[in-house]
């Protein structure tokens, strides 16, 4: 089985490569330098460069884009494992219902301390409701000197008069 995959490999190589060749002989034809002026050649020259600005400028943009996906993929798998180990932290467990008188409550959370029972409606505070308390209603005007708050005044005026 080892030496079927090693062939395997191999042709797979070899089919890459003569595909790889190809598609560079249909890309950029072979050169023909040979019975060109001086000023031809600056030319072929010039226009050559030009194609490799191009194609550095398209290399530099699409490595900017893989570093740009690459840190964003990451900050993602970051930020997934933290929410991974949040919810791996925060797991609570199934409580089951455990019927507990008071006083086998209190034991369990005062230990010892407390052997007889608690009457706990005797510690309550008892409050008294008190019934409000109804002014009776007089007549202002016999009070109307306790009223006014001018002390004997309004004699003193009434007498002027």
């Amino acid at each position: 089985m080892l030496k079927k995959a090693m062939n395997m490999l191999e042709a797979d190589k070899q089919i890459k490569k003569e595909e790889r060749e190809r598609t560079l002989a249909e890309r950029v034809p072979p050169l023909q330098m040979s019975g060109m002026s001086l000023q031809e050649l600056q030319n072929l020259c010039k226009e050559l460069h030009q194609k490799i600005d191009v194609v550095d400028e398209e290399r530099y943009d699409i490595d900017l884009k893989v570093t740009k996906n690459d840190t964003e993929e990451q900050k993602i798998q970051n930020l997934s494992q933290k929410i991974y180990e949040l919810k791996g932290k925060m797991k609570r467990p199934n409580l089951k219902r455990v019927r507990v008188s008071a006083d086998a409550m209190l034991g369990a959370l005062l230990g010892s301390k407390v052997k007889e029972s608690v009457d706990f409606k005797a510690n309550l505070k008892t409050v008294k409701k008190e019934e409000e308390k109804k002014e009776e209603v007089t007549d202002w005007r016999k009070n109307v000197d306790a009223m006014s708050g001018m002390e004997g005044r309004k004699k003193l005026f009434d007498a002027g008069q």
